[in-house]
């Protein structure tokens, strides 16, 4: 790419057709698909032997085992059979959101595979140069229960705890006028039952909210000029399966497929009315295909980032990467559930990530209903600046619905107020179970996870009540519903940690009439730890931002109550390396279990430490001596020292870090990392790589604008990113030279920092 094209007419980059990505030949296996998706719907879509073939899978489809299921496979057959050319193309194009496929000599052919994005519908559409009968076929490895052993049971809830006679059940899998009728049906006990009983919160079980009770998910399969034609049975990898065939009455040059998803927690009766009357209704109506391009044309229009490199260099793949992982996140911009971090909706067979994981696909690793906030923030935080704001009402929303099971938590075990958010908890707001420990001593807190590298560790949460409050300043965002949540998650820490001080003697403060944070946890990693300063650090920059809100936002009461609070948080301590000043992860600790470095969290997230602000030193020796830091130090997963290394300014750490974050990640699918310390397509390795690099190009500290950073001076790129205060900044630099394309609204201009 030699230079920047102009901008399309429609705002759109022109850069962004490069990024698409094609294939030449078809792929091995499922391992080589390429993701497509919409709305809340993923698909995993490859050709393979001739024959296209897709995973289905679906933001909140969660079995009683809280694994996260996937509808099954679909695989489309033609005849005569174009695809057994040698001429082949399979296109993810980005702009319109969709993957063409074309093939063929003679006999040609063309199909497109698409989502709606406003309605649960995939679609495919096959044309072709001379008339062609078409075969599809819904397939499933879920046509009779399977007994999970072992490590398989990593994928659910149960992890290594699984109870005896632990199941997946059968879906219900039936041909109806000339469809295919699929679903599963949650039986009566779940995992929610299991675990409200291990906690000892049966009591209270009728308030509790419940989303894996009479869950009903699934849909129907049908097709233009199709029947059914019988069923046939196969193994895919390592999973035998049963296929349901639909084949068309007649040979003809045009073929239409679409699958409508359903999901409710209504009556079986009910759903299936439901399903019928949105198939009937769909069938009248005309096709959104435009609609759904439109969407995915504005969301482009957003932001970009676009990097003048040789094509195919390890620079270009950055930029072309970014762009796919965005892709992948906005697939799931209206998902009942946030994007999973340990393979998002767009997970295949476990043997081609781990080949000792010989499962059905519906596994990964973590589990699918378990929420991981130490993972899942890294996915969302990139997000503010892309200017995706309502990518981030799924997160958001997952928090408000368990919100209320958080705070009776806390009322039942130690008798305060306040949400208490555990880590490894459940998509009901419960600890795991396995994490909660079913051999845990019997004097043992009832509210606490009985796990060393777990307890203690709920300050995670007030990340995402900072990103909240920076919707707000980002975007202007009206978070009056998000309040009363991010005060309750303060009131927890409040009332916590005097009810703790209590319990040791009579002072609920220290000297300095400081809150006493022990016993807590600098992340995963320094445990038993007192005064974290991660803990530290999220406290303060959420009452700041809550203080910060319009005076209207909170009652005079409730604003000097959330002062009062601010002034009892203690100051973050230091230690020294080598007579370097650093920051220590807190004031004590006890053991050392993960390698996370929460030393660092002052400079992200909490944006203590940062570029114009005082103490940068401290905090770069922070990043160059801490020994711990050094040794925890990679590119890998969760890892997020490229994000640190571009926030204090530090250009070639934070260059060599991003570029080995965002290259490709050496499977067909370029954008598909891991596993990491998770699964694949990592989600957090992704975004973790997003925030790097966005934060290179610009940096915000109140109303300024840093731009590039820590960008390297030699490397030409524009972008477009959001800034706080409804501000957009498009940007180039060029040849060391930055120069400003366009700043909205203008006024923000004055508030540009250009470092020399």
């Amino acid at each position: 790419m030699a230079g920047f094209a102009a901008l399309q007419l429609n705002g759109q980059p022109r850069e962004l057709d490069s990024y698409n990505i094609k294939w030449t030949n078809q792929s091995l296996n499922s391992s080589e698909s390429m993701p497509c998706g919409g709305g809340d719907i993923g698909l995993n879509v490859w050709v393979e032997n001739g024959e296209l073939l897709f995973y289905v899978s679906r933001s909140g489809s969660f079995d009683e085992n809280n694994a996260l299921l996937k509808a099954g496979r679909v695989r489309l057959k033609l005849s005569p059979n174009p695809f057994n050319s040698p001429k082949f193309e399979q296109e993810l194009i980005l702009k319109n959101g969709n993957i063409q496929i074309k093939s063929g000599d003679k006999l040609r052919a063309e199909v497109k595979v698409w989502v709606d994005v406003y309605k649960p519908i995939i679609h495919v559409d096959v044309k072709s140069s001379e008339p062609t009968k078409a075969e599809a076929s819904f397939e499933s490895w879920r046509n009779k229960d399977h007994f999970p052993k072992g490590r398989e049971n990593n994928g659910n809830s149960w992890k290594w705890a699984p109870q005896e006679g632990t199941r997946t059940f059968k879906d219900s899998i039936t041909f109806k006028n000339n469809g295919i009728i699929f679903f599963h049906q949650n039986k009566e006990q779940t995992v929610f039952d299991v675990a409200v009983k291990q906690q000892g919160l049966n009591a209270v079980k009728q308030n509790l909210f419940n989303p894996l009770q009479n869950l009903v998910f699934g849909g129907l399969m049908e097709g233009s000029n199709m029947q059914a034609a019988g069923t046939y049975e196969g193994r895919y990898v390592n999973t035998d399966y049963k296929g349901w065939i639909l084949r068309s009455t007649k040979a003809a040059k045009e073929h239409t497929l679409r699958i409508l998803l359903q999901t409710s927690q209504d009556d079986l009766n009910t759903w299936h009315n439901s399903l019928f009357s949105f198939a009937k209704k769909v069938a009248t109506e005309k096709k959104q295909e435009a609609r759904s391009q439109q969407w995915w044309q504005q969301f482009w229009q957003r932001s970009y980032i676009f990097i003048d490199a040789p094509f195919q260099s390890e620079k270009w793949q950055v930029a072309r990467n970014y762009q796919l992982m965005r892709y992948m996140l906005g697939c799931n911009y209206k998902g009942q559930y946030p994007t999973k971090s340990n393979g998002g909706l767009f997970t295949t067979d476990p043997v081609f990530t781990d080949s000792t994981q010989k499962f059905s696909p519906d596994f990964r690793n973590w589990g699918g209903g378990i929420h991981t906030a130490q993972n899942q923030r890294l996915v969302y935080w990139p997000m503010l600046k892309s200017g995706d704001f309502d990518l981030m009402k799924p997160q958001f929303n997952f928090y408000l619905q368990i919100l209320r099971n958080a705070e009776i938590r806390s009322e039942v075990y130690w008798g305060h107020k306040g949400a208490c958010f555990t880590e490894q908890m459940e998509n009901f707001g419960l600890p795991n179970m396995a994490e909660y420990n079913w051999k845990r001593p019997a004097d043992y807190d009832k509210g606490m996870e009985h796990n060393a590298w777990l307890e203690y560790e709920w300050d995670t949460v007030l990340e995402f009540c900072l990103m909240m409050l920076e919707q707000k300043r980002f975007n202007d965002s009206n978070i009056a519903t998000y309040i009363p949540f991010i005060e309750s998650c303060l009131t927890f820490f409040d009332e916590h940690y005097l009810y703790l001080a209590k319990k040791r003697g009579s002072k609920t403060l220290d000297a300095n009439g400081h809150l006493i944070l022990y016993p807590g946890s600098a992340a995963e990693t320094y445990k038993m730890a007192y005064n974290s300063t991660s803990t530290i650090c999220g406290l303060k920059a959420v009452l700041a931002g809550l203080l910060a809100l319009p005076e209207s936002s909170l009652s005079v009461e409730k604003r000097q109550r959330w002062a009062t609070m601010l002034k009892r948080i203690p100051p973050i301590n230091f230690r020294e390396f080598d007579g370097h000043p650093t920051i220590s992860p807190a004031r004590l600790w006890e053991r050392i279990n993960n390698t996370e470095s929460p030393q660092l969290y002052p400079v992200f997230p909490w944006n203590v430490y940062g570029i114009g602000k005082p103490g940068l030193d401290t905090a770069i020796n922070t990043f160059k001596f801490d020994k711990d830091v050094l040794k925890f130090r990679s590119h890998v997963g969760w890892k997020q020292d490229n994000i640190f290394a571009a926030r204090l300014g530090l250009t070639q750490e934070a260059d060599e870090l991003t570029t080995s974050k965002l290259k490709d990640s050496g499977r067909k699918f370029p954008a598909f990392w891991g596993p990491g310390f998770d699964w694949t397509p990592d989600q957090n390795w992704g975004g973790s790589g997003m925030i790097g690099l966005q934060e290179m190009l610009m940096q915000t500290d109140g109303r300024k604008i840093y731009l590039c950073p820590a960008w390297p001076k030699t490397q030409n790129v524009r972008f477009k990113l959001n800034a706080p205060y409804k501000t957009v900044v498009e940007a180039e630099q060029r040849d060391g030279e930055i120069k400003i394309i366009s700043i909205v609204p203008e006024h923000r201009r004055k508030d540009i920092v250009i470092l020399k």
